[in-house]
Parts: structure tokens; C-alpha cells; sequence
């Protein structure tokens, strides 16, 4: 059954972590199935490897993309096989898309694990390590990030990439011109402007010979009619067309992750709950910046997920 009034939004990069899932997967098989899929694709074991393994192994890019949908697909099969409710629409923050994109049924499983790994493989390498950067600026409207950067660029590339909430922006690009950009949103009045632990900058112009070369890739897989509607981080609009979709999936390596859009464009279309489907509870924070009446539920663990089953029940 659908509860038009409830949408679920999948995390990015960022919500990763060593043993995560480990307790609802004890109760939960689809988890360590879901898992199990994935892992044919990559040739590793992908649940070992979140379990056990060290946190520089998952944080490179091309481990953490399948990670992170995996973890999502794998919650929300365990959300319907135990009657939740089918949401009325989607988003995803920027990888959280193929998340998005597998569980409203435009792509399959098994296809959108080896084309996220793929992003992050060529995502890594459009960048030489070290000579990108991203920063998080808090405390300063977006203009006032987007004058800073025009101003630091000085012909290098730096931008805002992340509109996360009201008054939280992330910056990225040439080191040198991040680190510029940085010291001119401090001194325009930003609360803090610090440097990430990201290795390589995202969703900026630099991403573009990565995106040029996923192109071929994504253009070769079935892309279907969404069952339930996606809002996407390039427009913070929903879209139907699968070719559309496409492009869209293209463009969004390079172009900004607009979250405070998107999730003003759910709430505008009549979400009163919303449940972050991933790892941690990253994106519950920021809707609750962007919209304090909205209600956030998380489902990475037993406690969480059966509150959310309660909660949701139509």
C-alpha cells in the first residue's frame, strides 16, 4: 500500500562506516543476501570487507559507491518484504541517485552495482590524488559561497557543489583555489570553513572527462519508467522519461548535489515523513534544518526500523 504522505531519500559518500548493518543483519537475511549479490559483480566480498576490513578500504571511492547502494537496496528490500509502506517519492544525494534510481525500479540491481563502481573508479582518476580538495562552509548563504568562489578561482576551478541545507555548502576543486576560497568565506563572515577527508572534488567541472567516459556505460544498460517518482540533484525536479534519466545521471558528476531544493520540492509535494535508507542518519540532520515539521526516521538498525515500520503503517 502507498503512503503518498512518506519519502524515502538514500545517503552519498560520508555515511560509511566498519560494522555497519552488523546488528540488523542478524535478524535480517536479506541483508547479508543483498550483500552477497554485490559481491558477485565486484569479485570481492563486499559484507567481509564492511565488517571486517579497515576504514581506508572503504573510503576509497570505488569501494564506498557499491557499498552504499548495496546498503540502501538491501534496507529497502527488508522495509517491503516486512510490509512497509511503498513511498509516494524518492531522492538520493548524489550516489544516494542509484540508490534511488535501483529501489523505484528504473534500473537493476546488479547493473547499477558494477555502473557505481565504474563512477567511482573514473571519478577518482579525472583528479590527480592530492590536486583536489572539497570543504564544508558553514554559517554563510549561498551567494556568499558562490561570490567567494568566483573571486578565489583566479583560473583555477572552484565552485559550490553541496547545497545541503540553509547556511551548509560544500565547496570543491583545485586545492589551491579551495584552500583560497576557504580564507574568503571566513572573512565574509562564515561560522567555519574547513577541509574534507574527500579525496578527490566532486560534482564540480573537473568531473567531466569522468562523466564523458561513464556516458557510453550507462547509455548501454536498460534504464525503466520509475515506479515511484525521483527528485534529481541537477534540477530538484522528478522526471519520467528513462532517456532523460540518463542524461540526468550523466550530468550529475559534474554538476552541484541542489539537496536543499530537492528536499523542498518532497516536502512541497506532500511529504510529512521521511526515512533516510542507507547507513547513519546524515540526511536526516539536514531536512531538519531545511524543515523542522518534517518527521526523519532512520532504519540501520532492529530499534530504528520497526519504529519506522509503526510509525509509517497506513
Amino acid at each position: 500500500m502507498t503512503n503518498a504522505a512518506l519519502a524515502f531519500v538514500f545517503p552519498g559518500q560520508g555515511s560509511q562506516k566498519i560494522g555497519m548493518l552488523s546488528e540488523i543483519a542478524l535478524e535480517a537475511p536479506e541483508i547479508p543476501a543483498t550483500f552477497a549479490e554485490a559481491s558477485e559483480v565486484l569479485g570481492y566480498d563486499l559484507w567481509d570487507l564492511c565488517q571486517n576490513g579497515e576504514q581506508e578500504d572503504i573510503n576509497l571511492t570505488q569501494r564506498t559507491q557499491p557499498l552504499l547502494l548495496t546498503s540502501s537496496v538491501a534496507l529497502y528490500r527488508l522495509w517491503r518484504g516486512r510490509g512497509g509502506a511503498l513511498p509516494g517519492r524518492m531522492a538520493g544525494h548524489s550516489l544516494g541517485e542509484w540508490s534511488a534510481l535501483v529501489c523505484s525500479g528504473v534500473v537493476a540491481f546488479k547493473e547499477a552495482v558494477h555502473l557505481v563502481r565504474e563512477r567511482g573508479r573514473l571519478m577518482q582518476e579525472a583528479v590527480p590524488l592530492g590536486s583536489g580538495s572539497m570543504a564544508a562552509v558553514i554559517g554563510l548563504d549561498d551567494e556568499a559561497v558562490e561570490v567567494a568562489c568566483a573571486g578565489s578561482a583566479k583560473g583555477e576551478v572552484v565552485a559550490a557543489v553541496n547545497y545541503n541545507s540553509p547556511g551548509q555548502v560544500v565547496i570543491a576543486g583545485n586545492s589551491a583555489a579551495v584552500e583560497r576560497a576557504i580564507q574568503a568565506c571566513r572573512a565574509a563572515g562564515a561560522k567555519r570553513a574547513m577541509s574534507l577527508p574527500v579525496s578527490a572534488p566532486f560534482h564540480t567541472e573537473l568531473m567531466r572527462p569522468a562523466a564523458e567516459k561513464l556516458a557510453p556505460q550507462i547509455e548501454a544498460v536498460q534504464f525503466d519508467t520509475p515506479e515511484i517518482p525521483i527528485v534529481h540533484n541537477v534540477h530538484a525536479q522528478a522526471e519520467s522519461d528513462p532517456a532523460a534519466i540518463k542524461a540526468l545521471m550523466i550530468e550529475q558528476i559534474y554538476h552541484p548535489v541542489r539537496w536543499t531544493a530537492c528536499t523542498q520540492k518532497i516536502i512541497a509535494d506532500g511529504t510529512a515523513q521521511l526515512i533516510e535508507c542507507g547507513p547513519g542518519k546524515v540526511l536526516a540532520g539536514l531536512v531538519r534544518r531545511i524543515d523542522r515539521n518534517i518527521t526523519c526516521h532512520a532504519v540501520d538498525n532492529p530499534y530504528s526500523f520497526n519504529e519506522a515500520l509503526r510509525s509509517t503503517a497506513a
